[in-house]
């Protein structure tokens, strides 16, 4: 191959799908002028940025406008390589008409990876069947300051839930034959006061035991075969043109042998926002020399300055041809070499591509079989955080529904949602998928209440006009429920999403002023919340008769909220982020030193309304134990204990049963908690199980003061828990022998083995 030919295949064109299935045209936006394909072509094409994610197009007509172009591209280039079409895939194909999942958030808050690696499953056979190779999913991110705006992309604060979920998600996709590329490397969520982009300021600990855990355990553990390096830069090394990061770490040591892809215009940014490269050219060397194999979403900094650096010297050809080889050898395994390849994808196998407009409507990507994992996943998101007993709430003769988020479709999605995404800039074109808005489903839900709606505020906007009508609404219900939350967007366009981040924690616009009117009528208000991030919920922490929290659930999230309203779902998410109690309290997380705490040193106080891992539920349940076998093991060896769950209340349930280490004593400073492990429950009324726990030692590891990952000698705390705030049962374990050191081969997780006992009363 010339060095034209081998550049071309390391770099990506923005384009659109034609609506009436021709070739697709390259994508204009505001970063890059769009490239001229005819030049580009006859020398070959590495990928395809988002043909579906671009602007609303019929599937099957999108498709074929794929297939098209892909026998387009294979035919110019003289050794006929089609290119590799990647997607968004972070909450559902981001494609119109398809199915839209919850977002990453709501995962989290399942505490569930088996139906999160079913979801991508689902995800990865809708872009497979029409002609898809890689998702750009999913996000590994550790929430580190709540008010960053793309907390709604991440699983939540703490990374052993974070690793967990996203390993699932990375399994279930390629488990469909796509890409699945973890994303972003590493430590952009870490960035100061929660601004996008920002610099990072973290020590090397917290790097490797809160930020690159959830990355190692996904590429150890669900083989993903691509990874996106993140914009920012920790302590002055941006991370595409960190070497010890991208190869040292993420090659050498884990043996990642997939591609490394430039999150969009990321390698430029070594130029024009880090400063670290004086050109494009340099930028494109040092990105290369450091890791990055592929330029996405479209050819600049690989393309021509690529070229020059070179020819110049600045860059050597064996690096051009290190990163080749990564790229060919998965496009062999795609097929994409082979003799017999072929364009058409699963979903035209049986289509006559000579009748576009007979195709419209063919490809269904939001079945009900979709439709039922949505919902599924929705309903096992919802937190319930607050309930004084109003809940479920029966048969109400009025409710009224108020709120900025009360009768709004999209409410329930997230920013890289196609309707928010890409539809929000095509007004004109319906949605594409079904959004009952809450009103709807309330309706539905409650068939037999008489149901008033007000708005009071809108969700961002400054005018109060409506709060006295919906004061009057509530005034004359039974009971009311208040529609709070957010509007995703992107950079400024919406209160949660992508550039939308915020000074402090207090409700969007004046919501809060909505909220506090309200509970001064002395009616029984439930509070729901529809939003991309955890907010202070003032007052209502300790006035209103229930809390729902719902982290932008889907498709079937306001059906799944209505549920629980009504009892037909017992809600059983978890929080995978705190609730603040004071709106001014970040950065913080559970994840906390002694001296994060609460104190008189300091006049802030970051104690939580409702911590890490809460949420509560329709049934009760009973704890009893433990019963301990090991509690002292060498710092090789392993702990064992069990104990007894038994649900007491009138109707089946599930517990989130969480594992949390507490370390008193360590050679540097350690979190007073972290989470080694968890298991949803699911029991019958009465039912009861014994729970047997496996805890090898390696679970009790840190970095230590001279950069190396080592298990110490010396006590330790099991908390077998409700949430981080609720420990049930406490036991005291010892780690005996000398401190071992350990590599990214040790253990990951404990053995959690759920064995059913007979009733209460039974011989």
């Amino acid at each position: 191959m010339t060095l034209r030919e081998k550049t071309a295949q390391l770099v990506g064109v923005w384009v659109g799908a034609d609506a009436d299935g021709e070739e697709v045209a390259p994508h204009q936006h505001e970063m890059e002028p769009p490239p001229d394909l005819d030049t580009l072509l006859p020398f070959g094409l590495g990928q395809l940025t988002r043909p579906f994610g671009t602007a609303p197009v019929d599937p099957a007509l999108g498709a074929l406008s794929l297939l098209r172009t892909q026998q387009r591209i294979a035919a110019a280039n003289r050794f006929g390589i089609p290119a590799l079409a990647h997607e968004e895939c972070l909450a559902g194909f981001a494609a119109w008409g398809a199915t839209a999942y919850p977002v990453p958030l709501s995962w989290g808050a399942t505490f569930n990876p088996e139906l999160v690696r079913t979801m991508a499953a689902a995800v990865g056979r809708d872009l497979r069947s029409v002609g898809v190779h890689q998702g750009l999913a999913p996000v590994l991110d550790v929430v580190r300051d709540a008010r960053w705006g793309r907390v709604e992309e991440t699983i939540g604060e703490d990374p052993y839930l974070v690793g967990t979920i996203a390993t699932a998600y990375v399994q279930g996709l390629e488990s469909a034959g796509i890409i699945a590329t973890l994303k972003h490397f590493a430590g952009y969520s870490a960035s100061r006061a929660g601004r996008n982009l920002a610099p990072v300021s973290m020590g090397p600990r917290e790097r490797a035991d809160v930020i690159l855990p959830p990355f190692e355990m996904a590429v150890r553990e669900g083989r993903p075969r691509s990874v996106m390096h993140a914009y920012t830069d920790t302590d002055g090394l941006p991370s595409a043109a960190d070497r010890a990061l991208l190869t040292g770490l993420l090659r050498d040591t884990w043996g990642f042998t997939g591609t490394v892809v430039a999150d969009y215009f990321g390698i430029a940014f070594l130029h024009t926002l880090h400063g670290v490269a004086e050109d494009r050219s340099a930028a494109a060397a040092l990105a290369l020399e450091s890791g990055v194999d592929i330029e996405l979403p479209t050819v600049d900094t690989f393309g021509q300055p690529l070229f020059d650096a070179v020819v110049s010297g600045t860059a050597p050809e064996r690096l051009i041809d290190r990163a080749l080889r990564r790229v060919l050898v998965q496009k062999a395994e795609l097929g994409l070499l082979d003799a017999d390849w072929s364009p058409v994808p699963a979903a035209l196998a049986d289509a006559d591509p000579s009748e576009p407009r007979a195709l419209r409507g063919l490809v269904d990507l939001d079945r009900p079989a979709n439709r039922a994992l949505a919902a599924e996943l929705a309903e096992q998101a919802v937190v319930l955080l607050r309930n004084d007993g109003l809940l479920p709430l029966g048969e109400p003769t009025r409710i009224a529904l108020i709120g900025p988020n009360a009768d709004e479709p999209t409410a329930v999605l997230g920013c890289y949602s196609f309707p928010v995404h890409v539809g929000s800039r095509h007004p004109d074109t319906p949605l594409g998928i079904g959004l009952p808005t809450l009103r709807e489903a309330l309706a539905a839900e409650f068939p037999g209440s008489e149901l008033c709606t007000a708005r009071g505020v809108t969700v961002d906007g400054e005018d109060t006009a409506g709060i006295a009508e919906a004061v009057r609404a509530a005034e004359r219900a039974d009971v009311v429920v208040l529609a709070l939350g957010d509007r995703a967007g992107l950079f400024g366009r919406g209160t949660s999403g992508e550039g939308c981040d915020v000074a402090s924690l207090d409700l969007p616009g004046r919501q809060g002023q909505l909220l506090d009117a309200v509970l001064d009528t002395g009616k029984p208000v439930v509070v729901t919340l529809l939003a991309g991030r955890p907010y202070a919920l003032g007052r209502a922490v300790t006035e209103a008769a229930g809390i729902v929290q719902c982290f932008f659930p889907g498709e079937a999230g306001t059906e799944a909220l209505a549920g629980v309203l009504s009892g037909r779902v017992n809600p059983s998410g978890r929080l995978p982020v705190s609730v603040p109690a004071h709106p001014g309290v970040q950065p913080s997380t559970y994840l906390a030193a002694r001296l994060a705490q609460a104190g008189g040193v300091s006049s802030t106080d970051p104690t939580p309304a409702y911590g890490f891992g809460h949420g509560l539920g329709y049934s009760e349940f009973a704890w009893s134990g433990p019963e301990v076998r090991e509690a002292e093991t060498g710092t090789d060896g392993v702990f064992r204990l069990a104990f007894e769950l038994r649900n007491t209340g009138p109707r089946a349930g599930t517990e989130v049963v969480q594992l949390y280490l507490h370390d008193p004593v360590a050679t540097v400073v350690q979190p007073v908690q972290r989470l080694i492990g968890y298991r949803r429950i699911p029991l019958a009324a009465g039912a009861a199980c014994r729970v047997e726990l496996a805890l090898p030692a390696d679970l009790a590891s840190f970095t230590g003061r001279d950069g190396r990952r080592i298990v110490e000698p010396g006590a330790l705390e099991l908390r077998i828990s409700a949430s981080s705030t609720d420990p049930r049962l406490t036991v005291p374990l010892r780690l005996t022998g000398r401190a071992r050191a350990l590599d990214h081969t040790r253990h990951l997780h404990p053995t959690v083995t759920v064995h059913d006992l007979p009733p209460a009363g039974t011989p």
